[in-house]
């Protein structure tokens, strides 16, 4: 694959063979983030779980310190009272089974998160086929499924992320902006790291973080040292 020059210049700041520490690896991401727009950090966590185990599926949910520095559209689907409440809390778009065809049939997607009140995931559910592949579906151990809209949208516009293994048993999450500083992203990292640590699975044998990555969204990456997360 062919990289530009901004790429290749900026990979050469970066020891391959090396591991940093969170800190270090932080900076490194901003000095190496060369694009003309704001770019996101991403970290990429390989674990020792095989995901096809459900006693060994890692999902949740963290709220970043910092927030994402991204603006978060919620979806909220409630009725009554629920409705009401998710609108006063700042939900962008707040319904029920009238949503089911425009977002089935029209490909309405103008929403970032979707948050349900338990008694609507027997109309949420119809739209499994197309909210479950973008990982869109509400889940009670991301807070998404609850009673408490107020709390689930204010948490999420406050930063919230989820988190969960994909295919390859790696989890991707978003750690913030190259324009946040130092200190933003690694309390960010930090907050991530710790929530993932928590949810190390009760059945899993042999090493749990395999290899961490940090990178911006056009720039190299620059690998984390797991030591402190093995324990």
């Amino acid at each position: 694959m062919k990289r530009g020059k901004k790429y290749v210049e900026a990979a050469k700041l970066v020891d391959r063979t090396a591991t940093y520490s969170a800190e270090e690896a932080v900076a490194l991401v901003k000095k190496a983030s060369t694009a003309k727009f704001d770019e996101t950090v991403e970290a990429h966590i390989r674990t020792g779980c095989d995901g096809r185990h459900a006693e060994q599926q890692i999902r949740g949910a963290v709220v970043l310190p910092h927030g994402t520095g991204k603006t978060v559209r919620v979806l909220v689907f409630a009725k009554g009272a629920k409705a009401t409440e998710a609108e006063a809390a700042g939900a962008d778009f707040v319904g029920g089974e009238e949503l089911i065809p425009k977002i089935q049939n029209e490909g309405w997607f103008d929403f970032d998160v979707v948050v349900a009140t338990p008694d609507m995931m027997g109309v949420v559910g119809r739209l499994g086929r197309v909210l479950g592949p973008k990982g869109l579906m509400p889940n009670p151990k991301a807070g998404t499924v609850t009673m408490d809209v107020t709390k689930a949208i204010a948490d999420i516009k406050a930063g919230k992320i989820e988190y969960r293994l994909d295919k390859t048993n790696i989890v991707h999450v978003t750690v913030g902006k190259v324009s946040f500083t130092e200190e933003m992203l690694a309390d960010n990292f930090k907050a991530i790291m710790d929530a993932i640590v928590k949810a190390k699975p009760s059945a899993l044998k042999g090493q749990y973080i395999k290899n961490i990555t940090l990178t911006s969204t056009m720039g190299p990456g620059v690998k984390v040292d797991t030591t402190k997360y093995l324990a």
